[in-house]
């Protein structure tokens, strides 16, 4: 786990950022607690560790990952499943486990950066595990680099975790690789975002979770630093995992 200090920032995208979307606003200030977070995504041979410990709520698939390997991430995980992987763990340790908000996970990212990527103003596939070649759609082609970045390759699949260089935190992955759980509903806009930094939740008719960071699926647009997505909360694909964030101390 990274301590991940204090403080006040920006979140969501300005509107003259490019290729940035609607649900990214509006841009507003959050001030952010002092946590611990993962440096590393859950990888599948800490999924199955954890899946091995008694049941609190829920069952698990100790190997649910359609990309084998025990340093790369575990995917193919619902919202739910993660959940209990965190109550597990929380029992067993006595500590307090949970996904992190979305506001701690942007300002995690982030780092004190304000650019689109914690990179700078674009971002390659020397950097992080994206889809670095043009994508057609649909007849619509989605460019493979971002901004005056160059295209790169598009590896179509998950990489081991701490591949790519981390960012100023020391947080690894947060740009591609794969999509992460956030512990918030889903709602289309900033306008009722806690300013606290706390998780948006409440409402038992939203089904739809937080997903951040993009995956080796997605194409740079979609890896940036206020990107955003959603999943039914009991989705599991082979481009969404998650981190964890632990209150109460280093572990």
């Amino acid at each position: 786990m990274v301590a991940i200090p204090g403080g006040k920032f920006l979140m969501g995208s300005p509107d003259d950022e490019l290729e940035r979307l609607s649900w990214e606003s509006p841009q507003h200030s959050v001030i952010i607690q002092p946590f611990f977070m993962g440096k590393f995504l859950v990888t599948q041979s800490q999924w199955a560790a954890v899946a091995a410990l008694p049941q609190v709520n829920i069952d698990l698939n100790s190997d649910p990952s359609y990309f084998k390997g025990a340093n790369r991430p575990v995917e193919q995980v619902s919202w739910d499943d993660v959940i209990e992987f965190c109550a597990r763990l929380s029992q067993k340790t006595q500590k307090t486990y949970r996904l992190p908000s979305e506001a701690e996970w942007e300002y995690a990212c982030r780092a004190g950066t304000t650019t689109p990527f914690y990179f700078g103003e674009t971002i390659t596939t020397d950097l992080a595990n994206y889809r670095g070649t043009d994508w057609d759609y649909n007849g619509t082609v989605y460019p493979g680099n971002y901004a005056q970045g160059p295209k790169g390759e598009y590896r179509q699949q998950t990489t081991d975790v701490g591949k790519f260089p981390a960012n100023p935190f020391g947080l690894f992955d947060m740009h591609g690789t794969i999509w992460e759980w956030c512990l918030d509903e889903w709602h289309e806009n900033y306008n009722k975002a806690p300013k606290d930094g706390s998780a948006l939740l409440g409402d038992n008719d939203n089904q739809n979770r937080l997903l951040r960071g993009g995956s080796w699926y997605n194409i740079p647009r979609g890896c940036r630093s206020a990107s955003r997505l959603y999943g039914a909360r009991g989705f599991g694909n082979y481009f969404v995992g998650f981190r964890v964030v632990v209150i109460g101390g280093r572990t």
